[in-house]
Formats: C-alpha cells, sequence, structure tokens
C-alpha cells in the first residue's frame, strides 16, 4: 500500500464509498443531517432537535409552540438553503413537531 501526499477527509472517502455501492440517497440523508446546524444558525439550532429523515420528509422536534410557529413561517427558506447546501432536492417537506 503507498501512501499518498495529500491525504483525504474521512467524510470524502465515505461519500466516495456510498456512492460506488449504491447509497447515494443514503448518504444524501446523512448528511442533510449534519449540516441542519450550519443552515439554520445557532439560534433555531438551539430550539430545535432532528427525529428523523425518510421519504424525503425531514422531521424536526421544536422546543416550544412558538418556535414550531417562527419555524413553519421560514419553513421554504430553511428547505431552499438546505437543498442548495446539498446540490440536490433531495428533501421534499419539512415537519416540525
Amino acid at each position: 500500500m503507498s501512501r499518498t501526499r495529500d491525504p483525504k477527509k474521512f467524510s470524502a472517502v465515505v461519500g466516495d464509498m456510498c456512492r460506488s455501492l449504491g447509497l447515494a440517497e443514503a448518504y444524501q440523508q446523512y448528511k442533510t443531517l449534519q449540516i441542519w446546524h450550519s443552515v439554520v444558525g445557532e439560534a433555531i439550532s438551539s430550539a430545535t432537535s432532528i427525529e428523523r429523515f425518510s421519504g424525503g420528509q425531514l422531521f424536526i422536534r421544536v422546543k416550544n409552540p412558538s418556535w414550531r410557529m417562527e419555524l413553519n413561517f421560514r419553513k421554504q427558506d430553511i428547505l431552499k438553503k438546505l437543498n442548495a447546501e446539498l446540490e440536490t432536492p433531495i428533501v421534499e417537506e419539512i415537519i416540525f413537531k
């Protein structure tokens, strides 16, 4: 085994491996969960937690009803930002609980 001068990040290697195994959609779902906090910011991130992501639906648990109301107003903007960051429109709907 030879060493390379420029080591790859583990996340890049995992992404390549998932694509080669036909798990591209599963990797995109994982990536969605990883970038949630950076896309929505610290204030929203501290008031939310990710429950699950399946079938294009992202389920988010919200701290209280007032945050849920605010996030429902911002839903389309958050959806656009998530899909833009992912470079693929994999998130079809966000459901705040």
